[in-house]
């Protein structure tokens, strides 16, 4: 990059950056308003949304120090936040998590971040938030398609449109893949209007994922009961397969439900669709029911699963 037109994208970015780490409160002593830094607060969110990586690859994907990074480690482990187990693939390195303390210790961080961010889009239309969305997503593939240690995909909560391309591509993949006639449309149909119907953003949520600015697939984290969650349209594209997208999308709504004091998470599916309950078993759930049907075409057996969260 050379030139004045380039020096002139350099100082945009900059002035950005400056002005958007002051809306966030990134130069706060305390980051989100508590004790802890904004590296501390990035380890204990990765902690919260991965599965039980090591400190290697903590410092890896957040390209900080492993002398810093093992100092944080070591504070979280003095304050009881973080717990750690010996890797099967390493004995010199250790799986590690967050323990009940540390889950209870970052739940509100989280919804602070959640609700500082909602804060600031509170004010804009649809439109404008659209807009914006657009813009996030551009910026992001943009940068991103220069680094190849990128993430093969995205989440991101729902926004206008989002249901009519579940609706569809639930409608047109059972079609294709299971033969499922237009009953099972008609009933993602309902289950997506419901939701935008009587969307709670404090118990229930939507992910969609993207790669390459498209998406590829999603799952919804709905409210039963006011102790029980359920678990509802889990999608991948084909594209998107062997990713582990469809694990990821099954955690988030695991680590949701907690956040937001579900008891346990049910769920509904086919015996059937083998990956999904693969999915399911290797998160914990557990089958409690089973019954035949002939819903969508076909004769198939339904199964309930359930998690204690």
């Amino acid at each position: 990059m050379a030139g004045e037109s380039g020096d002139s994208l350099v100082e945009a970015m900059r002035g950005f950056n400056r002005f958007y780490t002051r809306r966030i409160g990134v130069l706060d002593e305390g980051h989100l308003n508590s004790r802890f830094s904004l590296a501390e607060v990035r380890v204990l969110y990765e902690l919260a949304h991965r599965d039980r990586p090591t400190a290697s690859e903590l410092a890896r994907d957040l390209d900080l120090d492993a002398g810093y990074l093992s100092r944080i480690v070591r504070g979280f482990r003095g304050k009881g936040l973080v717990a750690g187990t010996p890797s099967r693939e390493d004995a010199r390195q250790s799986r590690l998590a967050l323990t009940r303390k540390g889950r209870q210790t970052f739940a509100p961080l989280e919804r602070r971040a959640s609700e500082a961010v909602a804060g600031m889009l509170r004010p804009l239309t649809v439109e404008q938030r659209t807009r914006l969305a657009g813009a996030v997503d551009c910026l992001r593939d943009l940068l991103e398609r220069r680094d190849q240690a990128a993430p093969p995909y995205t989440l991101r909560m729902h926004r206008p449109g989002d249901m009519g391309w579940v609706i569809h591509r639930h409608a047109v993949l059972y079609a294709r893949e299971y033969g499922w006639d237009e009953r099972f449309e008609a009933l993602v149909a309902g289950i997506a209007a419901r939701f935008l119907e009587n969307f709670d953003p404090r118990r229930e949520r939507c992910w969609i994922a993207e790669r390459a600015g498209e998406p590829v697939g999603s799952v919804f984290l709905v409210k039963e009961s006011e102790e029980v969650s359920r678990l509802r349209l889990l999608l991948v594209e084909p594209a998107a397969r062997g990713l582990g997208l469809g694990a990821r999308l099954v955690e988030e709504c695991i680590r949701f439900a907690r956040q937001a004091g579900y008891r346990s998470m049910v769920l509904w599916t086919q015996s059937i669709l083998h990956a999904a309950r693969h999915i399911y078993r290797k998160a914990g759930f557990e089958l409690t029911r089973e019954e035949q049907h002939s819903e969508f075409g076909f004769p198939l057996t339904g199964q309930t699963w359930e998690l204690r969260l």
